[in-house]
């Protein structure tokens, strides 16, 4: 599966942004999908996922409350709204295939892709 995400900008804090991943190549509505984020100079990390019907859904502590992610699959598309954003969500953000713990990528399944930006100005 290749993962294209899209929809990164520049906002000032407080506002929103919504990303959208699209799939090609060898999808599969079932695939568990997820966001992550990889700041300047710091790990790439977990940031939200959801099952392949969209039933469940997982959060990292820091964006819970704030992002919300979604699903279309007649679309091959995953969302991430992002409200009242923070100077410290910005980073490079990656859609992906996850296990079904919904945390771990699975790029065996699927790769990262180029990532979109997301600035937060404070």
């Amino acid at each position: 599966v290749q993962l294209q995400a899209s929809g990164g900008g520049l906002v000032q804090a407080g506002g929103s942004l919504r990303l959208s991943c699209a799939a090609s190549g060898r999808t599969d509505s079932s695939y568990s999908m997820g966001w992550f984020r990889q700041a300047p100079g710091k790990e790439r990390e977990f940031v939200a996922a959801i099952s392949g019907l969209g039933r469940s859904t997982k959060y990292a502590d820091s964006v819970s409350g704030r992002f919300t992610i979604s699903r279309e699959n007649a679309k091959n598309a995953v969302y991430l709204q992002m409200n009242n954003l923070k100077h410290e969500d910005t980073a490079v953000y990656y859609c992906a295939v996850v296990d079904y713990r919904l945390t771990f990528p699975r790029t065996d399944l699927g790769s990262w892709g180029q990532g979109t930006q997301v600035t937060v100005s404070s």
